[in-house]
């Protein structure tokens, strides 16, 4: 199973030291580095962006870029796109606001078969409506 990983999860693995997290983050953090040592993860331009965005430091900012170029990067297609907006309609439909990023990982993890690993909640509320497979293990109930 192919895991698309979102950019909270991220955030706690790579901008975070470990004494700041919670048992649960330190959970999350080690779930994604399995996931990482089993080539089960993908990563997106659009959270590769989140994730360099906001950096001062030109070293930092360096560094971190290198590190997530060891990720290929999934191409998308605008089938991608189109689904994105239309899963967009349907939450906002029921209710349910979302940002064009999350509506994106969304169609691209359904689109593709892939399990979603994140800490925003606003997921569950869109796989209410929509057909997501979320990644849940121990660290994530």
């Amino acid at each position: 199973m192919i895991v698309l990983v979102d950019t909270p999860i991220w955030s706690l693995a790579l901008r975070r030291k470990r004494d700041q997290l919670s048992s649960r983050e330190r959970q999350l953090v080690e779930t994604l580095a399995e996931l990482i040592r089993e080539g089960r993860v993908q990563l997106l331009g659009p959270v590769r962006q989140e994730l360099l965005s906001g950096i001062r430091e030109e070293a930092q900012f360096r560094k971190l870029r290198d590190y997530l170029r060891a990720f290929p990067e999934q191409s998308l297609a605008a089938q991608d796109y189109e689904e994105a907006a239309h899963m967009n309609n349907r939450c906002r439909a029921q209710g349910i606001a979302g940002s064009a990023i999350d509506f994106l990982i969304c169609a691209t993890a359904q689109r593709r078969g892939w399990t979603i690993l994140t800490t925003d909640r606003d997921f569950q509320n869109y796989a209410s409506v929509l057909s997501l497979s979320l990644y849940l293990d121990s660290a994530s109930s």
